[in-house]
């Protein structure tokens, strides 16, 4: 049984340099062969000036001149052995051997040679058309006689003292000694021809290693491939994806990571001049400890360190990772992931956890209180039972440790505050509620408050820890201002802490970094441990919605500490019982 074996095509590389050495051997053989060519006709051209001048020479003689005329007015043609003593056949010879011509004959009116190389070929008639010279034409001619192929000329020759055409002489100069001439005057051509061959052929495989070097061995179908699965991948991906190529510019940059920077496309930016934050950059150099190790293919490293920024309002985890193929350096890999949805719902879990387990604290405290109530009832104390009822109305249903907690009317803000509040206590640290604080309306908009007023009150209890005063606390002041399309919350957090660290810009507490975990605000170089983002989370929230977070007073040392205030518009809902009591007032006014 026969088996069909199936060749495999040659690779492009190898077609492109088959094809490059095809066209060079092409171009450079028939560089020469016009060379060659143009030689040829040169020295042959120049063979025929020679023989025209030759037999002009003799044609000229007088002797000649005389000696035709003679024979050519006798009846008859002398025979050859008087021709070849005489003095036109000596003439002949002398000038033919004098110059190294092939032939030097002389003939009569009719075309008889009266001289000739081969004394045999005396008294007979000349193997060319004599026509033209006879009738007193110079003529220049390449044909082949009875000596061989040569190259000549013909011209007549003039009765002495007239124009009357008695005969002619033809010269010619052997082909093959133009041959010769030509193959002596070729060999420089065929040297230089055969290093332009050689200097094509080592150039072909020079731009054959580099087309493979540019396209990676790649084939261009599989070029093709690549480039549909790339636009696929990249623009179908929701992660953000930045390539930085080898020399340092943007090569790079899909839709995800525009619309997760905020920015136009930057490819062929340089990656140092390119608009993106900071700490992008500082992934690609050398050293960072957060750059994934390299391999064959581009990627991100699974064990990779991530890297936690703000951006356009987005809190975005960025990580890096060197580009390898076949040990190539193709630049890096910087792939950015949205996780703003997921730290609002992280920070959302932990205040609902906190109310859940202020609640479980409510609730013991409940059933303790309701068994007491129980214990006076059932000994017939009814009047400890009814001062026990009186002192529970007055502080409250809920005792959460915040002073002053009824002057938030928002069930939420409430709920919320005294969750914190818990928190607070546990630290050692008092939460009371500014007197300032007016709270009418509702919050309609609870995920960007609890992200706002979560981070700055966490950040004033962190910095309220921190702090050398012994008296720990943090004041809130809420208050709400009314409109037509949705009310602004105006939130001023303060705390005992020791402030600002001296020197400190009081807006590069908002840059990511800053945290209070470890004493006053200073920077913090763990990140990617999810701290240092609060302020600057709850300052794009704020700018986001067309407010604002900023810093009110730095502090001093040994406190109070520094204030910050947040505006939030369009997050509450006007009270209609305020709205309608605020117009009755002013009618009355009116």
């Amino acid at each position: 049984m026969q088996r069909s074996v199936s060749r495999q095509p040659l690779r492009f590389s190898t077609q492109t340099l088959l094809l490059q050495l095809s066209v060079v051997l092409l171009v450079v053989l028939l560089s020469a062969a016009v060379h060659a060519w143009l030689t040829y006709d040169r020295v042959g051209s120049d063979a025929e000036n020679q023989a025209l001048t030759l037999a002009r020479t003799v044609a000229s003689d007088p002797e000649v001149r005389a000696n035709v005329q003679g024979i050519s007015a006798q009846p008859g043609t002398p025979p050859a052995s008087a021709l070849l003593a005489g003095p036109l056949q000596a003439s002949a010879e002398a000038a033919r051997t004098r110059t190294g011509a092939l032939f030097v004959v002389i003939t009569d009116e009719t075309g008889i040679r009266l001289a000739h190389p081969d004394p045999q070929r005396l008294g007979e008639k000349v193997s060319t058309d004599p026509s033209e010279a006879l009738s007193g034409q110079e003529v220049t001619t390449r044909n082949t006689g009875t000596l061989g192929p040569s190259a000549g000329a013909k011209v007549p020759v003039y009765a002495p003292g007239t124009t009357t055409v008695v005969g002619e002489v033809s010269v010619g100069y052997s082909m093959e000694t133009v041959g010769q001439t030509v193959a002596r005057d070729i060999g420089p051509v065929a040297l230089t021809a055969a290093g332009a061959l050689l200097a094509g052929v080592l150039g072909s495989f020079l731009l054959r290693r580099r087309l493979q070097r540019l396209t990676l061995g790649l084939e261009p179908e599989e070029i093709s491939t690549l480039v549909h699965d790339q636009v696929a991948v990249l623009q179908g991906v929701d992660d953000g994806v930045i390539g930085v190529s080898a020399d340092g510019r943007v090569s790079v940059f899909n839709a995800a990571a525009q619309r997760l920077l905020g920015l136009p496309d930057l490819s062929g930016t340089p990656w140092e001049e390119a608009p993106v934050p900071e700490q992008l950059k500082a992934l690609t150099r050398p050293g960072s400890a957060r750059q994934g190790s390299g391999g064959q293919e581009a990627g991100t490293s699974p064990g990779a360190e991530a890297l936690e920024l703000v951006a356009g309002g987005r809190v975005l985890v960025a990580n890096a990772r060197k580009a390898l193929h076949r040990r190539e350096d193709l630049g890096w890999v910087v792939m950015l992931r949205d996780r703003t949805e997921l730290q609002q719902l992280t920070r959302q879990l932990d205040a609902v956890g906190t109310m859940s387990t202020a609640l479980r604290a409510q609730r013991h405290e409940f059933a303790n209180q309701l068994h007491t109530l129980a214990g006076f009832l059932g000994i017939g104390q009814h009047q400890e039972a009814r001062d026990y009822l009186a002192r529970l109305a007055a502080t409250g249903p809920l005792k959460f440790p915040v002073d002053q907690a009824e002057l938030l009317q928002d069930p939420y803000l409430q709920a919320f505050v005294g969750a914190k509040g818990v928190e607070a206590d546990e630290r050692g640290v008092a939460l009371r509620i500014g007197p300032e604080t007016l709270v009418r309306g509702h919050v309609t908009e609870a995920q960007d408050v609890t992200t706002v007023l979560g981070n700055l009150i966490d950040n004033a209890v962190n910095a309220a820890v921190a702090g050398s005063s012994t008296d720990r606390w943090v004041e809130l002041e809420v208050l709400d201002e009314p409109g037509d399309d949705g009310g602004t919350l105006h939130v001023v957090v303060a705390d005992s802490g020791d402030g600002l660290a001296e020197g400190t810009d009081p807006e590069g507490v908002f840059a990511e970094g800053f945290t209070t975990s470890s004493g006053a605000l200073s920077r913090n170089t763990r990140a990617g441990g999810g701290q240092g983002f609060g302020l600057a989370l709850a300052r794009q929230l704020a700018r986001r919605r067309g407010g604002d977070v900023k810093v009110l007073e730095r502090g001093s040392r040994g406190g109070p500490g520094a204030v910050f205030m947040a505006t939030l518009p369009h997050t509450t809902a006007g009270n209609p019982a305020a709205k309608i009591l605020g117009e009755g007032g002013k009618d009355g006014n009116g």
